[in-house]
């Protein structure tokens, strides 16, 4: 009887397997809040979170509401329709109430923490992919970073932009320099 029902079920797993992930596409406007930062379009697009003032009637103050949108920002590995897991939303340390996509999460030293762990960084991949170019963007190559975390956990990320050779800026310099003066501009000497 056991393995009368084993057949059926076999050839519903192959089916399902065998079926283009197209039918199960991710459209980032349709994606429920709670599932939309970290997701990755059918088109191969990440979607994020925005937030919008909606007005109250009768001339109250209105309310922030938030949606999700299908960014410009394509993802470079050929990935798509990702909803990415809770194991790698809490190995990594990100939140699905992230509004927008910005590098400012990799100046958390408790952040980059969870990120550089094993379990985020071997295991979930969207996330990592994300981190690493947006970390790029900032001239800050992730590994370096990961590697610097693991080998002196009070180096930061800004401490790491300047020893690339990007140039810092204002904030930045504020925040970097102790009791040193910066050293001026080759064109204000």
């Amino acid at each position: 009887m056991a393995s009368r029902m084993m057949i059926p079920m076999a050839v519903f797993l192959s089916l399902y397997l065998l079926l283009p992930s197209s039918l199960a596409s991710v459209i980032c406007e349709d994606l429920p809040q709670d599932q939309c930062a970290f997701s990755i379009s059918s088109g191969g697009k990440r979607c994020i979170l925005e937030s919008y003032h909606k007005s109250g009637s009768g001339g109250g103050g209105g309310r922030t509401e938030y949606r999700c949108r299908t960014s410009e920002v394509a993802v470079e590995r050929q990935v798509s329709d990702w909803i990415e897991s809770d194991d790698c939303v809490r190995a990594c340390g990100v939140d699905r109430r992230t509004v927008g996509i910005s590098s400012d999460s990799l100046l958390d030293a408790r952040f980059t923490r969870k990120l550089c762990s094993p379990s985020c960084y071997q295991s979930c991949p969207n996330i990592v992919d994300l981190y690493f170019n947006l970390a790029a963007a900032e001239g800050v190559f992730l590994p370096d970073l990961c590697e610097a975390r693991r080998s002196n956990p009070h180096r930061s990320m800004a401490e790491l932009v300047l020893s690339s050779g990007a140039a810092a800026g204002p904030a930045s310099a504020g925040e970097i320099a102790d009791d040193s003066a910066l050293a001026p501009s080759p064109s204000s000497a």
